[in-house]
């Protein structure tokens, strides 16, 4: 080979080296890969990768141990960066030393991590549903649809739905129950169920105890952290005779569990949904973590989105609007 084929060579590989450094990976770590939710904040973040040419790396992290692991299993992957919703808060302090000892960016998503002493890490960027106003519009639609009904608040039972260990949930079921008291709804009439879990049986369970013990209430309302937590109240109502003329749920979410109960030919007791936007959860916090690694420009370190409630009625349009 000769000194002109050794030079053009060397600057293949060069350009080759280049491009490998170049090539930027990203994870998307969620604590509940099956849930509607977080899939389809995947399929918005991978729009954001075709979009901008980098890989996305899914990971499902049911606990803790899973977490760490995945965590580890990105820097072999030579990823740069990562967004996270992690399967518990309170590991907050973990996951901030493990990005920085793999040297990856780190930004959270829909639960926002937490230090030792359950206070919000700030160094961590973060976008997150404003949980105490998402609640208070899923109580106030409860509220309106209640007084387009005629219904008697002194009357009315409101089932909350609870998972107070997360505080997320605990948010967005207080702004609820603000909502509907504010609206008249005796604080007396609230009747917490709480869930082991937060999927659609764990709800069932808890409220199927609820309306057990507090038989003397004809009507109901009811509410929870989800869509799922709400579905399984109203099933559970449904086992008691309780239909859609006297039973009124509005969940949060917007996922196909909503969908699902909406495309019923007959009305159920799931009346509406606050429908938040997986899209800006997923293609965006993805964007933002691209822009970190490869222009150095951080995130801000708080964004909070809201929602729009979603019925039967209006669904079609909303969701149009909110890009689905």
């Amino acid at each position: 080979m000769n000194r002109r084929q050794l030079a053009l060579a060397a600057l293949l590989a060069l350009a080759a080296t280049a491009q490998a450094a170049d090539t930027v990976k990203i994870g998307f770590l969620v604590k509940q890969a099956e849930e509607p939710w977080f899939q389809d904040e995947w399929r918005f973040a991978e729009q954001a990768a075709r979009e901008k040419g980098f890989t996305l790396v899914k990971i499902g992290i049911p606990n803790g141990e899973k977490m760490m692991a995945a965590i580890d299993n990105l820097a072999a992957q030579k990823a740069q960066g990562f967004i996270i919703c992690a399967p518990d808060v309170k590991l907050g302090m973990a996951v901030e030393r493990a990005a920085r000892r793999h040297k990856l960016k780190l930004m959270s998503v829909d639960d926002q991590l937490v230090d030792g002493a359950g206070k919000a890490i700030a160094s961590i960027p973060h976008m997150g549903i404003s949980a105490y106003e998402i609640g208070k519009q899923a109580g106030q639609g409860l509220a309106d649809e209640m007084k387009l009904r005629g219904w008697n608040l002194a009357e009315v039972g409101a089932l909350r739905v609870a998972y107070d260990q997360l505080p997320t949930a605990r948010e967005r079921t207080q702004g609820a129950l603000d909502a509907l008291k504010a609206a008249g709804l005796p604080a007396a009439n609230v009747v917490d169920a709480p869930q082991a879990k937060t999927d659609t049986e764990s709800a069932f369970n808890a409220a199927n105890i609820a309306f057990t013990k507090h038989a003397k209430f004809k009507r109901w309302v009811a509410f929870g952290m989800n869509d799922e937590a709400v579905l399984g109240a109203v099933r559970a109502g449904e086992g008691r005779g309780l239909r859609q003329d006297a039973l009124l749920g509005v969940g949060i979410g917007g996922s196909q569990t909503a969908l699902n109960e909406f495309a019923k030919p007959t009305p159920t007791g799931f009346f509406g949904t606050v429908l938040i936007s997986p899209r800006r959860h997923g293609y965006e916090t993805a964007l933002l973590v691209h822009q970190w690694i490869t222009a150095d420009k951080a995130p801000p370190a708080l964004t909070l989105t809201s929602g729009t409630l979603m019925t039967r009625k209006n669904q079609a349009e909303v969701r149009k609007q909110m890009g689905l």
